[in-house]
């Protein structure tokens, strides 16, 4: 009987560990979101998704001049993209 309830404070204490360990994981995230930049962050979404749908665009388009403008449409997104970027 008393090796299973050693079993059992031994498997009590690795839970709680484990807990703790979650906790400040959750803390450390908490803290590198708070100094992310909100507005930096939606405007970089809006365009990966504008980038989506111009690439969605460009593979079903057919006329070349079409295929050049979201071409260099897709080029701006990117410069904007990584000009977001490297403000951070």
């Amino acid at each position: 009987m008393g090796d299973s309830g050693e079993g059992l404070v031994d498997a009590n204490s690795r839970l709680e560990e484990r807990m703790e360990e979650m906790q400040e994981n959750r803390r450390k995230a908490k803290q590198r979101e708070s100094k992310l930049d909100p507005e930096s962050i939606r405007a970089q979404e809006s365009l990966r998704l504008a980038r989506i749908d111009l690439d969605r665009q460009l593979v079903a388009t057919v006329h070349e001049a079409r295929r050049q403008y979201l071409r260099n449409a897709i080029a701006e997104i990117d410069r904007r993209l990584e000009a977001l970027q490297v403000k951070e």
